[in-house]
């Protein structure tokens, strides 16, 4: 019984080593009210009442993997400015590693701003710059990585197309890991795949499988086997696992597929939910649990986090206590 697998590697108190590498950003907020429009322009003029940061794109797939009860080491690039100070206080207070994240000194640390009146998005203000690192960071944080890579039971991909995931960096990143036998799981971005051959698992979303397959839509589990085919072609992945929103996910090899329906008794917000499988998966795999045992219960735990408002993380405890509610 799955439960029961999942108690067992609680009680051995096995952590598992999960090197993330991926596109580190913060997500800011500013609360406050709107009762007036300005006289310069038709836009509301918003009296700041509270601010704060949490951590966004790579950095929340770690702060999953630590909630799960996992050791992680971060990598990546962050700007030398306040932001990519924020970062690496909010890492060190979650117990992520930073040492495997440089700085670059002509980029600022990607920032998304929301500005909310009340629980209304009135704007969304971006800071980043999505150009491909330069060479000289990809030396240095291949250097960084070598060790964490040798480290790791499994090493994840976090690709939010900021300007970290060039091809040939990602191919000289896949190269290393395969060097050193470490599987790789791969949240992709873009419409090229073909930069993460040699990859164990690439997980999209069906929007993005279709994109990347270069079809009109997939509707059916036949559209998503022909889709699926292109990519196969292209990365010789072993695995793609498919999220399909409130319809659960499909594990896809070469020869078969396995859907497994979605979780959810409630959704409020799909924030994070995709980091919250990519790292449940990850932790499970690197237990040694199967890939169709480690998707079963990142449907539980994204179940649980779409039913909270914002990017949520959840437990071990949790997931057993979600199998347990259900049988």
């Amino acid at each position: 019984m799955l439960v029961e697998k999942v108690r067992a590697i609680k009680k051995s108190q096995k952590t598992p080593v999960i090197l993330v590498i991926g596109d580190l950003m913060i997500d800011h907020y500013v609360w406050g009210d709107a009762t007036r429009l300005s006289p310069e322009a038709p836009v509301p003029i918003v009296n700041v009442k509270t601010e704060s940061t949490t951590l966004g794109g790579a950095a929340n797939v770690a702060q999953n993997l630590v909630a799960l009860g996992a050791k992680v080491t971060l990598g990546g690039v962050i700007g030398a400015d306040s932001f990519g100070v924020r970062v690496k206080e909010i890492m060190a207070h979650e117990g992520i590693s930073t040492e495997a994240i440089i700085e670059d000194k002509q980029r600022p640390t990607t920032v998304k701003t929301r500005v909310l009146a009340g629980s209304h998005q009135l704007v969304r203000v971006d800071r980043e710059i999505t150009d491909p690192i330069r060479s000289e960071l990809e030396d240095e944080l291949v250097n960084k990585l070598d060790h964490y890579i040798n480290e790791a039971d499994i090493v994840l991909f976090s690709d939010y197309g900021k300007g970290l995931f060039s091809p040939a960096f990602t191919h000289r990143l896949l190269k290393l890991a395969k060097s050193k036998y470490k599987r790789v799981i791969v949240d992709p971005k873009g419409l090229d795949y073909s930069k993460y051959k040699g990859a164990f698992i690439i997980k999209p979303n069906r929007k993005e499988l279709a994109e990347a397959a270069k079809t009109a839509s997939i509707k059916t589990i036949e559209d998503l086997q022909q889709a699926s085919k292109v990519i196969f072609k292209q990365t010789a992945v072993e695995y793609l696992v498919v999220t399909l929103s409130e319809e659960g996910m499909v594990i896809v090899d070469e020869l078969s597929y396995k859907l497994l329906p979605v979780k959810a008794t409630a959704v409020f917000d799909v924030t994070g939910a995709g980091d919250t499988v990519l790292a449940t998966m990850a932790y499970f795999i690197a237990s040694d649990f199967s890939i169709e045992e480690a998707c079963e219960l990142a449907n539980h735990a994204a179940a649980i986090v779409i039913r909270q408002v914002g990017s949520a993380t959840t437990t071990i405890e949790e997931i057993i206590q979600d199998i347990e509610n259900r049988d």
